[in-house]
């Protein structure tokens, strides 16, 4: 049962990569290549303005609401720690992928839902 469980999960890690393959994303594995991605620059999406600073502090909106937080580059997956208005969200680390001027940001190392954020 355990095996057909760990199974099932590697297969989805490999679905979806191959899904975000297949709409043309490249992984970001390194922190430089992250830091030269977003500095100087805003993510945006409906709703959302956020500034991912190199030294690591996240400013800015979501829905009217202030966000905040803090990242850092682990073992090749940006992880934060946000704050939505005053409600913490949890810690999660994500692997970041780009495709022509759009950050896909996926949780849980990859194997969770996705965010795709424009470069502004």
């Amino acid at each position: 049962m355990l095996n057909r469980l760990a199974l099932g999960s590697m297969l989805g890690v490999l679905i979806l990569a191959d899904a975000a393959a297949a709409e043309g994303f490249t992984p970001v594995t390194d922190r430089a290549r992250f830091v030269s991605l977003i500095e100087g620059r805003e993510l945006t999406r409906f709703g959302i303005r956020l500034t991912v600073e190199p030294d690591g502090d996240i400013t800015g909106r979501a829905f009217g609401r202030p966000v905040t937080g803090d990242w850092a580059w682990q073992n090749g997956y940006f992880c934060r720690n946000l704050n939505f208005g005053a409600k913490p969200l949890d810690y999660n680390c994500q692997l970041v992928e780009e495709r022509e001027g759009t950050l896909r940001f996926t949780a849980d190392e990859g194997a969770g839902i996705y965010a795709d954020l424009t470069l502004r």
